[in-house]
């Protein structure tokens, strides 16, 4: 698969990693539903077979479950493997929901656990998951940049920041890259965000261009209907009336474009958030290997002059329309 470096670090990541916050499993809050452990396992050494080089991971996911299934998962060829993790979302002992958080000792306490959970001695990329809390951001960085110099952290990043609060911490350490959602239907860092991370030299790794798999072309309302009560998706407003219908319906025209490239819907998606220079790579999600055989393919595909030209007619008419 292609590569791109990741900003200025000398990473070579491939145009897409495996996410794994589906792989955390259930009984947490922000859950996808229950989860085979076993599964998870296949998926990630899957993907690695595939030629996919790099995963990210978050203590949150599973309240520290899905680090440690990406641990064992990469015994034995961890050298091989870029791992990105993050901090500053906590829970209490034997709760289900978390809480922010980026006190320094807090930070200096899920880099350690972080580390025991991956079984490694040292993190890739480790990001601040959110700027939550705001005023402490300055305090959670400077320990990453500890971490940093004490080879425990090869590369620090942040997501879901603004470019305001990039500036704010970048005279500490620089930003090695940003996490920010972007997707078909979610384009807000359109404006602001690439124009000045392609200008600074920092790398940014996108979230969810599958808007939690509503663009593979799997979905139907009736499918949304059936999702798990313990499935976050059906809390989520992209599911929910009267902007389901909206997305059902781009999908559904967006399946010709991809069809006469002989592609899925899943991979025309990933591929055009992939479009632009300023995006290193995309995270996609996986809880099953057959679900990676799907989209593994758009991480070699650039997208047509003519391909583009009409999503960008399909996406123009959904924004008209409001």
């Amino acid at each position: 698969m292609k590569q791109r470096e990741l900003g200025k670090t000398g990473l070579a990541l491939t145009r897409i990693g495996l996410g794994t916050w589906a792989i955390g499993g259930a009984g947490w809050q922000y859950a996808w539903g229950p989860q085979d452990d076993k599964d998870s396992v296949s998926t990630i050494q899957h993907a690695l077979d595939l030629g996919i080089n790099w995963i990210d991971t978050a203590p949150a996911y599973g309240l520290g479950h899905s680090e440690e299934i990406v641990g064992r998962a990469v015994a034995g060829r961890r050298d091989r493997v870029i791992i990105a993790t993050k901090c500053g979302r906590l829970w209490e002992q034997g709760a289900t929901t978390i809480f922010a958080r980026l006190k320094a000792e807090s930070v200096r306490a899920e880099i350690e656990a972080s580390l025991r959970r991956l079984n490694t001695d040292y993190i890739d990329l480790y990001q601040v998951h959110w700027p939550d809390p705001d005023p402490d951001i300055e305090e959670g960085w400077g320990v990453i940049a500890n971490a940093v110099r004490e080879g425990k952290i090869r590369h620090a990043g942040v997501s879901n920041f603004t470019v305001a609060q990039i500036e704010r911490i970048k005279a500490i350490h620089p930003v090695a890259s940003l996490q920010p959602p972007y997707s078909m239907l979610r384009r807000g860092v359109e404006k602001e965000i690439l124009p000045y991370c392609g200008a600074n030299g920092i790398g940014i790794v996108c979230y969810s261009p599958l808007q939690m798999g509503l663009l593979t072309g799997a979905f139907s309302k009736e499918r949304v209907a059936s999702l798990p009560h313990d499935d976050l998706r059906g809390r989520n407003p992209f599911f929910a009336e009267p902007a389901l219908s909206r997305n059902l319906e781009l999908v559904e025209r967006l399946g010709p474009i991809a069809a006469r490239r002989g592609r899925s819907v899943g991979e025309l998606a990933i591929a055009w958030v992939l479009r632009t220079p300023e995006v290193t790579a995309a995270i996609v999600g996986g809880r099953r290997p057959h679900q990676v055989d799907e989209l593994v393919g758009a991480g070699d595909w650039d997208l047509s002059k003519e391909d583009l030209a009409s999503i960008d007619a399909l996406l123009a008419e959904r924004e008209a329309k409001g």
